[in-house]
């Protein structure tokens, strides 16, 4: 196993981190309580991850089933419970609870519970997922055709 190939080939290093501080305000807040903060998006890390805090109220739908064919997607639970589906059953993801899926596997995650939830998700390699998330609930109204439209352009194909 070796690292890929080098893709900075200076000797000094640059000046380059991006710092998100804790107290920045989400970058969605949905009607049903669920914000999402853009930790790491496509354009911040040039493609190479997408990262964001979800944090879901009770009761939070989440997404139903669906697969990626471009992109792998990890979540990583900071607090409370999450329903989050394997591909074969539910399980429930508490504090510390990681779920890896690869591209192509069955996926789904939503908040049965009482009480809040914080999660991790991470895309990789990073897709534009931005206006996924700020649209997803427009285009989920107006269905049909245009709504596969839209999920097959962000690279979401719900079963």
């Amino acid at each position: 196993m070796s690292y890929p190939e080098p893709r900075y080939l200076g000797e000094k290093g640059e000046i380059n981190a991006v710092f998100r501080a804790a107290d920045t305000p989400p970058d969605i807040v949905a009607p049903n309580g669920t914000t999402t903060h853009y930790l790491a998006s496509h354009t911040s890390t040039g493609g190479e991850f997408g990262l964001y805090k979800v944090d879901m109220g009770p009761k939070a739908p989440g997404a139903r089933t669906h697969f990626h064919r471009s992109i792998s997607e990890s979540f990583y639970v900071l607090s409370g419970e999450v329903e989050l589906y394997n591909g074969e059953r539910w399980v429930t993801g508490r504090q510390g609870d990681f779920l890896y899926v690869p591209v192509g596997g069955l996926h789904a995650f939503k908040n049965d519970g009482d009480d809040p939830v914080s999660m991790l998700m991470l895309f990789s390699p990073g897709a534009p997922r931005e206006e996924y998330f700020e649209r997803v609930a427009e285009f989920a109204q107006r269905g049909g055709e245009e709504l596969r439209e839209f999920q097959v352009r962000h690279d979401s194909f719900f079963v």
